[in-house]
């Protein structure tokens, strides 16, 4: 141990030596960034920016099934021209492929792996920064090109994508004069080939940095669960996103080279016969490919909320988390079985029975460490003492949204179920709890919980409980009713559903779903303006506002630039030692050795 605090003293002084260097301009240091608060940050607010973007394209489809082929206002004129805001069909499938690609490659991910993961883990672990501080600033750069190629796609002729998220060939393989199918497609691909970049950047610099990078004292057991699941979804990542990136190379040139990776020997587009475009390939193999990468990307999307949940329970409880290995472990089952269960999405492909039965057993068994950590979450608040702050509120929240979504899971597991639901709303709804209601809830609770340590600021928390409780209620409101839509058989992606007579009664369900689905965006807007107006006249934070005990708590707010001074912290015990018999206060950090105290006094 005293070598080790030697060390640390070693290399907090090389900093410190060098602490001149790093007097930079505001370009360099605040834009062309190396230091991974500046870049979480930055994933911060860009992805916020596009998390407005998503919900105004999601506000296009709602109206349309509500009020179909109806003027919309104010966003319909603008979108659709002065003359009118009607929403044609071609935009309409433009607007669902767009919201769903922005929300899950532009906002999600990148909020949860980029923003936190940047953010939370050298703080976390006790390290001055990445492994790789220019690795690091790359895998934010690389996702601009992404970002540009998604907004270019509604200005070139033919318009954006618009074969859904999954991008499922034929469709999105075949250069085609139909909308959606030419320069806006291609777009697509690049763009989400970059976001794939990016993301595999981030997962190795995450990998490295926890490996070799934790501070005295840090031994893994000890590193709290946020850190825990961004480190087992960086490996998830890493395992995953070659799959897919070879994938939409493939598929680019299909488009573009002529290739037949994906296109059937015989095919006819637009009423002309295409047959000589492919050279036999297989539609189903992009569905494989896809999936097997695009099912782990629901717990990328899914893990880091869980891992962030769990610190904020903890902390507003006054509890140690209840089964904190038990927890640890369960989040690594829920990544494993994860690599073992894409072929669920395939179920209506004419899998064979057998393999179908293989895929919707091992999907049940996702369950099984879901209810782990669903129990112990509610182990940690039994009998705690409570405080009901608006990051508490939205970790609860995410919980009971969470199950929702996970209950819902199991049915489309079961393949008889799946071919009634299958390309129905009750999809719609499973994939909204899961991921408003789930990630997103952790998200917010992310974002309270952490922005006196970003900014050295508290949000307003009256503010932050109204923006609670209203998106609470409205995400609810928006998104139960789709559950009965989908056992009703409404279909996903048809601009006019109501075209068919079965139908025409559930008109009235999608307009109480549209209403609540505006309120829900006009919401957002209070979380938006509690962070500009909190940034400017937010109360002063201390260095740990929540008397939490993790690592990052310790260290100033906002933290300095190598985080910790002179010399690193060493570590002495786990992150959730709350309500700890050895001492008077709730709280017993990290950092504090009992030991040393006994034996001064």
């Amino acid at each position: 141990m005293a070598e080790s605090q030697a060390s640390a003293a070693t290399h907090g002084a090389h900093v410190e030596e060098h602490e001149p260097e790093y007097e930079l301009g505001f370009v360099r240091k605040y834009i062309f960034s190396t230091d991974h608060k500046i870049i979480g940050i930055q994933f911060l607010f860009t992805t916020l920016f596009f998390f407005l973007i998503g919900g105004l394209l999601v506000l296009a489809v709602r109206w349309q099934l509500a009020w179909p082929w109806s003027n919309m206002p104010i966003f319909g004129p603008l979108v659709f021209g002065s003359e009118g805001g009607q929403i044609s069909p071609e935009f309409y499938t433009m607007a669902f492929t767009m919201h769903a690609s922005i929300m899950i490659f532009m906002v999600v991910i990148p909020i949860l792996a980029g923003a936190f993961g940047n953010f939370i883990i050298p703080l976390q672990i006790g390290a001055r920064d990445m492994a790789f501080p220019k690795l690091n600033m790359f895998s934010y750069w690389f996702m601009w090109p992404a970002m540009c190629c998604f907004v270019a796609s509604f200005f070139v002729e033919g318009g954006a994508a618009a074969s859904g998220w999954t991008s499922y060939p034929p469709l999105s393989s075949v250069w085609s004069a139909a909308p959606g199918s030419g320069m806006g497609q291609t777009l697509w691909l690049t763009g989400v080939s970059f976001v794939g970049v990016s993301s595999l950047m981030g997962s190795l610099n995450y990998i490295t940095t926890i490996v070799t990078m934790r501070c005295p004292g840090m031994t893994l057991f000890r590193m709290p669960l946020t850190t825990w699941s961004l480190f087992i979804t960086a490996i998830l990542q890493a395992f995953a996103l070659p799959v897919l990136t070879a994938a939409l190379v493939m598929q680019i040139m299909d488009r573009l080279a002529g290739t037949g990776f994906f296109i059937p020997p015989e095919l006819v587009v637009n009423n002309v016969e295409a047959s000589g475009t492919g050279t036999g390939g297989q539609p189903i193999l992009w569905q494989h490919l896809f999936w097997f990468y695009s099912h782990p990307a629901v717990y990328i999307m899914i893990l880091p909320a869980m891992g962030i949940n769990s610190d904020v329970m903890a902390t507003f409880a006054r509890k140690p988390i209840f089964g904190y290995k038990p927890m640890v472990y369960a989040i690594s089952g829920i990544a494993g079985l994860g690599f073992i269960v894409w072929g669920h999405h395939m179920f209506q492909s004419g899998m064979n029975p057998y393999l179908g039965t293989a895929f919707m057993i091992s999907t049940m068994f996702i369950a099984l460490p879901s209810a782990v950590k669903v129990f112990n979450w509610l182990g940690t608040l039994w009998g705690g003492n409570i405080r009901f702050t608006a990051a508490m509120l939205n970790a609860v929240a995410f919980v009971s949204t969470f199950i929702i979504g996970g209950l819902s899971g199991i049915f489309m597991a079961a393949t008889p179920v799946d071919i009634h639901i299958h390309d129905t709303y009750f999809i719609v709804a499973h994939i909204h709890y899961v991921l408003f209601g789930g990630s997103v809830f952790a998200i917010f609770a992310g974002i309270y919980y952490w922005y006196p340590k970003m900014f050295g600021r508290h949000m307003n928390e009256p503010l932050g409980k109204l923006h609670f409780f209203l998106t609470f209620t409205f995400a609810n409101l928006a998104f139960f009713p789709m559950h009965l839509l989908g056992v009703a058989g409404f279909p996903r992606r048809l601009a006019d559903p109501y075209h068919y007579i079965t139908f025409k009664h559930l008109l009235g369900l999608n307009q109480f779903i549209t209403v609540c689905a505006i309120c829900l965006g006009l919401t957002q807007l209070i979380f938006m303006f509690n962070i500009i107006i909190s940034l400017i006249g937010g109360k002063r934070a201390g260095k740990n506002p929540w008397d939490s005990n993790s690592l990052e708590w310790q260290a100033d707010s906002p933290a300095p630039h190598g985080n910790w001074g002179p010399s690193l912290p060493v570590v002495h015990r786990g992150p959730y030692e709350y309500s700890s018999p050895e001492v008077q206060e709730d709280w017993l950090p990290q950092t504090r050795d009992l030991n040393a105290e006994k034996a001064s006094s």
